[in-house]
């Protein structure tokens, strides 16, 4: 399976241990993967108003040349005979051995009934009605020709992150559990094959930590699993599993330090570009049986060895040897911020910040990020007023690249942002009233 959201090399784990301890680059800001002669402009151009190919409906405005289409609405019929589920969330997209596009789509939904995503006899909690769907989509068409649940009976499945070996992670953001009237426990992370042709029964990871969970990458050479927490305070955390690819197989929950300096505050006063020495403390219980009635619980246990403080971490993805992942309203202005990890060991990197928004024309809460193989960085705003797709450029250009029109649903967030495993396709939801979107163009001409 190849996943869109990066071009993983994964060689033996040998060799992948000798590729991480090689030095990624100076730091300094140069282009994306080009020559040092080439000049990109940092847009499109201006967006206008633009109609789906398949619908004629005027969803979102798109720079000049690009085209989209809608499927995947709320309601609509899939082809297991169930109603699509609402509030569309995190995605990532799969080859398959056909050739076709698998679209792993999460839906952040906290209650049963209609609208839901329940497969009472592979649920994980039949209480519950989150989960996930599939969609098979025709690579030339951009359209699906097959749709079915795939996850069932887990709580909020906000984003994830897809793995070097076809799988999706759907990560739940609660903490919720029998005091809140459910018949397990959650908080926790989900694997789902891509290949799967239905619903799967997914044990949940327990040992991945049980808390606000919001987005995962992995690092191809090593598996180790990136994972962000959507709490303010809250923590950047780090899975080392005891085998490379077996995240079932047990493994050691870290979160995020500066070295020298103990319970380092990331939310303010930081300076773009600056970098930090960084070094992972590890979390003793990473399934606290408080965590119900305190959502921080494993937060607290880094914090206690001296752990980073963040606000409300979303997105994030992996992207030539480093993890990029956002602050959704971090920064002195609390309008977000964009960070990078760069690993130089097992147990140390240099964290960074590439961007930090100061006005709410620039960027507006971002959420989840996609990059796709030239290394183009793709922003989903989660803000209060007009609602973008951004572009981010490695020099800290931010520019538009779509924003939503969908009458009466204008400030509604788009989520999932995620590239086809070729590159020449960019899927994402708009929540609510859930939808999906294929959009494709000259991505050559422009920052992505």
């Amino acid at each position: 399976m190849k996943i869109d959201r990066r071009k993983f090399c994964v060689g033996t784990f040998a060799a992948g241990i000798s590729a991480l301890m090689m030095p990624s680059g100076s730091g300094q800001i140069v282009p994306f993967a080009h020559s040092k002669k080439e000049i990109r402009p940092v847009g499109y151009g201006t967006l206008i108003p633009t109609a789906s190919n398949n619908t004629g409906e005027q969803l979102i405005e798109l720079p000049a040349g690009f085209q989209y289409n809608v499927f995947g609405q709320t309601g609509s019929v899939m082809s297991d005979g169930k109603p699509t589920p609402s509030r569309h969330d995190g995605m990532a997209a799969f080859e398959d051995s056909k050739g076709m596009i698998r679209l792993v789509r999460n839906h952040e939904i906290g209650f049963t009934g209609p609208g839901t995503a329940l497969d009472v006899p592979t649920a994980f909690d039949p209480t519950t009605g989150g989960g996930t769907t599939t969609l098979v989509i025709d690579p030339v068409s951009r359209l699906p020709v097959q749709d079915f649940l795939s996850l069932s009976g887990t709580h909020r499945n906000c984003a994830g992150g897809a793995t070097p070996w076809g799988t999706w992670l759907s990560c739940e953001e609660t903490t919720a559990g029998a005091a809140s009237g459910f018949a397990k426990e959650h908080g926790y992370v989900f694997e789902v094959s891509s290949a799967a042709d239905g619903p799967v029964l997914s044990a949940a990871i327990k040992e991945m930590g049980r808390f606000y969970h919001e987005a995962a990458a992995v690092e191809p050479r090593t598996s180790f699993v990136y994972l962000t927490e959507d709490r303010n305070p809250c923590g950047l955390y780090r899975f080392k599993p005891h085998q490379w690819g077996n995240l079932h197989g047990g493994g050691t929950l870290q979160m995020l330090a500066i070295s020298g300096s103990r319970n380092f505050d990331t939310r303010t006063n930081q300076r773009v570009g600056k970098t930090l020495p960084a070094k992972w403390v590890k979390i003793p219980d990473p399934d606290p049986g408080n965590a119900e009635s305190d959502p921080l619980a494993v937060y607290e246990q880094g914090a206690a060895l001296g752990g980073a403080t963040f606000a409300r971490l979303e997105g994030c993805c992996y992207r030539f040897r480093k993890i990029i992942f956002t602050s959704t309203n971090g920064g002195d202005s609390g309008l977000g911020q964009v960070w990078e990890y760069r690993p130089t060991s097992f147990h140390q990197g240099r964290l960074r910040l590439l961007y930090e928004s100061g006005e709410i024309n620039e960027l507006d809460f971002p959420d989840n990020v996609a990059t796709n193989r030239r290394g183009g960085l793709i922003l989903c705003e989660d803000g209060t007023g007009e609602i973008y797709l951004r572009g981010l450029e490695r020099n800290g250009q931010v520019f538009d690249f779509a924003k939503n029109i969908a009458p009466g649903f204008e400030t509604m967030e788009f989520a999932g942002a995620t590239f086809s495993p070729d590159g020449q396709t960019l899927f994402v939801n708009i929540q609510t009233p859930g939808l999906t979107l294929a959009i494709w163009g000259d991505w050559q001409s422009g920052g992505l």
